[in-house]
């Protein structure tokens, strides 16, 4: 008996250190999409929300908001990618449209994803995206160039001294292996990139 009981207990403690870890893993999986919610809720990170096309409330008719327009190609992605428009006037709670374009310059199919932000940060929560290519994956064929719309509203609940807000999108390939054959690297793929977003904040970055 007094040699089964240190086995028993040895076996029990096992179980318990596996379904410690199990849980943690689960727990720090869950973080991701929570994180995810998180960001599109607060505007934590610059990060901007999506609405439906009836949250487009009336336009505020004396009032102005200047949209500024960036795009960024990522190293590893081949590909060219710029705003139609530097910028336009828009006013808040009116519903608009830009364009951006991007071509592929590989002479192979390539899949990209666009990650957005909003500057100033506290203007991220009043800029809302109906539509918008960031919402999936975008993949271009070897020469393919694409316009690409995002249809926004700017809240007239946005801050009356932020009269400027900028809309900048970094588009990464999404393969690792095809990011590292056009001079990336691991970390610069969107996966990465959202990853490496996410340890970050945890660090209070």
């Amino acid at each position: 008996m007094s040699r089964r009981r240190p086995a028993r207990d040895t076996r029990r403690t096992v179980w318990r250190l596996g379904f410690v870890a199990v849980a943690m893993f689960a727990f720090g999986y869950a973080l991701v999409p929570l994180y995810d919610v998180l960001c599109e809720v607060t505007g934590l990170n610059g990060k901007t929300g999506r609405a439906e096309a009836t949250v487009v409330s009336q336009p505020v008719e004396d009032r102005w908001v200047t949209v500024e327009f960036t795009g960024t190609s990522m190293r590893g992605l081949p590909w060219e990618f710029r705003p139609a428009q530097a910028s336009m006037r828009v006013r808040p709670g009116e519903l608009a449209v830009a364009l951006y374009e991007a071509r592929n310059t590989a002479d192979e199919t390539v899949t990209g994803q666009a990650v957005p932000s909003v500057a100033p940060n506290r203007a991220a929560t009043h800029f809302k995206k109906v539509e918008c290519f960031c919402f999936s994956q975008q993949t271009l064929k070897a020469g393919e160039t694409r316009q690409m719309p995002v249809r926004f509203v700017v809240s007239p609940e946005l801050p009356k001294d932020v009269t400027t807000v900028t809309l900048a999108y970094s588009f990464f390939n999404i393969d690792r292996r095809s990011a590292r054959k056009y001079g990336g690297s691991p970390a610069e793929t969107a996966e990465a990139h959202s990853h490496e977003h996410r340890a970050q904040t945890a660090a209070g970055g």
